[in-house]
């Protein structure tokens, strides 16, 4: 007997057998044993979690919140940068509400038959875990409406005159959604989760503790003065401060018999071309275009990428963020301009005509 949905068709079976969760692959580093490492390095305690602090007060107030109740907590909407902590938050929280988290992300949830099994897998108060939320097909968030919000689904049975449909009743659990892309989420997806919170790029105080734990979790030995190195040149995100310390420790380990000083992290960062202000080879084939055969712009984003040899998408979603962020670049209607902080950067004196495009 087959099974249609006003959705694309689904079997019955994976109703009675829920399809295993499709979980974000992590970044292999350094060792084969690449996942093992970066989870052991997730605090599992709202407590243990370093920065954030209004969004950890705010997520503290939903925990006691939900615990009071005896309920689940609300869904939740997790959005910035990535790198910032999100999928460790979802996982923090199921562990300060003994909830189990399920792990999935946006592209993999290709039909509604791939939605359907893992709602019906789920338990009383588990919480489902989407990664890139804002990759959601338009269909699929349509027949994620009425889960969220009525712990309800519906299928149609058979086709034709002979088709009936048949609701079936959820369990209680929590959504929680991540995207690094805010702004691509459609409203009425947006709207289901009542408040985003937002986490934000981390200060270098907050990053030498996350070094620090890090390292400690590692076994590295590093010395005190290293820590500041390494956090000064992650970008304020602490996945790439422990990237950066992984490198520190394999250069420390093949040049200085295992131990880190400041100069041994240095040293290895600037193998990388990492320079203390965090820019890398990119970054400064970028300012150097804008300031030298741009003059300092305005320059459009696809002439950019062909003279530093870079896709266009890449200098948008991976360099532009941080050096925005940081006062060496601006975008205007016009194109790119390189800020004074531009030319400081690279030893070079800014044109006495250089001014600020709004």
């Amino acid at each position: 007997m087959g099974i249609a949905t006003h959705l694309p068709t689904f079997k019955l079976s994976s109703f009675r057998h829920p399809c295993p969760m499709s979980a974000k692959p992590l970044e292999k580093l350094n060792t084969p044993s690449g996942d093992a490492i970066e989870q052991s390095l997730r605090p599992s305690r709202l407590t243990d979690f370093t920065g954030q602090p209004k969004l950890k007060d705010r997520l503290g107030i939903l925990i006691d919140s939900a615990r009071a109740r005896s309920q689940p907590l609300d869904h939740l909407l997790l959005s910035g940068p990535p790198g910032l902590g999100k999928t460790t938050l979802a996982h923090i929280l199921g562990a300060e509400m003994n909830a189990t988290v399920r792990t999935t992300s946006g592209p993999a949830i290709e039909k509604a038959g791939d939605l359907a099994g893992l709602l019906t897998g789920l338990q009383e108060g588990d919480i489902l875990f989407i990664d890139e939320i804002h990759r959601l097909s338009k269909v699929i968030e349509e027949y994620l409406y009425p889960a969220v919000e009525d712990f309800r689904i519906d299928i149609v049975i058979d086709q034709g005159p002979a088709a009936r449909s048949v609701r079936l009743n959820l369990p209680r659990f929590t959504l929680i959604g991540a995207t690094t892309r805010a702004g691509l989420l459609s409203a009425p997806l947006r709207s289901r989760f009542g408040v985003a919170h937002r986490l934000d790029y981390y200060s270098v105080d907050d990053l030498t503790t996350i070094v620090q734990r890090s390292a400690s979790l590692l076994e590295v030995k590093l010395e005190p003065q290293a820590a500041p190195e390494i956090a000064r040149r992650c970008r304020g995100t602490p996945r790439i401060a422990n990237n950066l310390l992984r490198w520190v420790r394999d250069y420390s380990l093949a040049r200085t018999q295992g131990t880190a000083s400041a100069a041994t992290a240095i040293a290895a960062l600037e193998m990388l071309e990492i320079d203390q202000h965090g820019l890398d080879e990119m970054d400064k084939r970028l300012l150097q275009a804008l300031t030298g055969k741009w003059k300092g712009g305005p320059a459009g984003l696809h002439s950019l990428a062909v003279s530093v040899g870079e896709e266009p998408g890449t200098l948008e979603e991976v360099h532009e963020p941080y050096l925005i962020l940081e006062g060496y670049i601006q975008r205007t209607q016009q194109g790119r301009v390189a800020l004074p902080r531009a030319y400081e950067v690279l030893g070079l004196k800014p044109p006495a005509s250089q001014t600020t495009l709004l």
